[in-house]
């Protein structure tokens, strides 16, 4: 069997390529994920440099396909590091491969990645912890959302209809849209996400103009393997919450969640996801990746959980060595906090306080409000 494998910007990728990436995805279902589509490795490579594409070829066939981005002495890193929440070298059925060969053929020193899917079985020896994912399975179900949310969360139906009766009655006729089209709307969230960041004391990815501009983009691409879709919570004419992830055929992921602070008391992202969910199950989607990490509202609404890989591919090279000794610890300790309650809690609470002096906004007593927003901003 002859074996190569080829380098390409992932937006000048041909249409025959593109075609053998879907069906990778297709053959796979640990591969169904929006973030592993060509997709989102093209609008990656739009909108931030070192974007490309390793291309694994079986006599001649495209079979396996690995989306990267390369910085400065050959060190790499998964597409969209920080923002994919699933990476994988995208492959036939049966493919396998030399970890070292392929990083010598993307000139690459060490290929760094935090979400890795499961069976990559030529990169286990690159793992350096396993965490788990949270994803809810999802069913259509039969009749109207009360009937759906009773049968599926009977814990949290009664709160949560009371809740969306009493802002429909105090603030306006209830509504959701799964799929909004309109710009404005997605404007609307990224600056609600800009807040609620430097309320919470954390970095404001939407501070960055190529994540705006990666957002955007995204938005605007209707594939059969790739959508950017906005979902938008109205009380009237007035947006209240709002989600904006992909999603393939049958995958969502849960990426961006905001809401209008003035709404916490209603629970609005909760109230988002649970929407979400129902009316993405009755449009196709069989799964919801809620993405690695601690959250109270994943624990509620979670089926099951998915394990995803960290670490760092290397082969022998000095600069290789160096990235490791740097980032492992960093990376080592960030987990160690976000395991043990009782490191995470101090530490939200220090960020929280950093953040309110950030944004030179007066501590007040906790109210539910002020609950609802812990409970939901995590």
């Amino acid at each position: 069997m002859n074996r190569d494998i080829t380098i390409h910007r992932p937006q000048e990728l041909s249409t025959p390529l593109r075609r053998a990436w879907h069906r990778a995805m297709d053959e796979s279902p640990g591969f169904a994920n929006p973030f592993l589509s060509p997709e989102f490795a093209a609008a990656v490579g739009l909108t931030r440099g070192g974007a490309h594409v390793a291309v694994l070829h079986e006599d001649g066939e495209p079979v396996g396909f690995l989306p990267y981005e390369k910085g400065a002495l050959g060190v790499g890193r998964a597409i969209g590091l920080g923002l994919s929440d699933c990476q994988a070298l995208v492959h036939r059925p049966g493919v396998t491969w030399d970890t070292g060969e392929l990083l010598r053929a993307c000139g690459l020193s060490v290929f760094e990645f935090d979400h890795l899917v499961g069976e990559q079985k030529p990169f286990d020896a690159a793992v350096t912890g396993r965490f788990a994912s949270p994803v809810l399975d999802l069913e259509p179900g039969g009749g109207e959302y009360p009937q759906w949310l009773r049968a599926t969360y009977p814990g949290l139906a009664r709160t949560t209809l009371k809740k969306e009766r009493r802002l429909d009655r105090q603030v306006g006729a209830f509504r959701f849209v799964l799929d909004e089209r309109d710009p404005r709307m997605l404007r609307t969230l990224m600056r609600w996400k800009s807040a609620q960041y430097r309320r919470t004391g954390r970095t404001d990815r939407f501070s960055r103009p190529w994540i705006v501009a990666l957002a955007e983009h995204l938005f605007d691409v209707r594939e059969e393997h790739f959508t950017g879709l906005l979902s938008v919570v109205y009380a009237g004419d007035r947006p209240v919450a709002a989600h904006f992830g992909p999603r393939s055929r049958t995958v969502l992921a849960a990426w961006f969640t905001a809401y209008d602070p003035e709404f916490a008391y209603y629970s609005p992202g909760l109230m988002m996801h649970l929407r979400m969910a129902e009316a993405a199950g009755r449009d196709g989607v069989t799964l919801m990746d809620m993405g690695r990490g601690d959250k109270e509202y994943k624990d509620w609404l979670k089926t099951r959980e998915l394990r995803v890989g960290e670490g760092f591919a290397t082969r022998p090279h000095p600069v290789a060595a160096a990235h490791r000794m740097w980032r492992r610890p960093v990376r080592g300790l960030r987990n160690t906090v976000l395991a043990h309650p009782g490191l995470r809690a101090p530490a939200d609470r220090l960020l929280r306080a950093a953040g309110a002096l950030r944004t030179s906004v007066r501590t007040r007593p906790p109210g539910p409000a002020a609950r609802a927003r812990r409970t939901e901003e995590g």
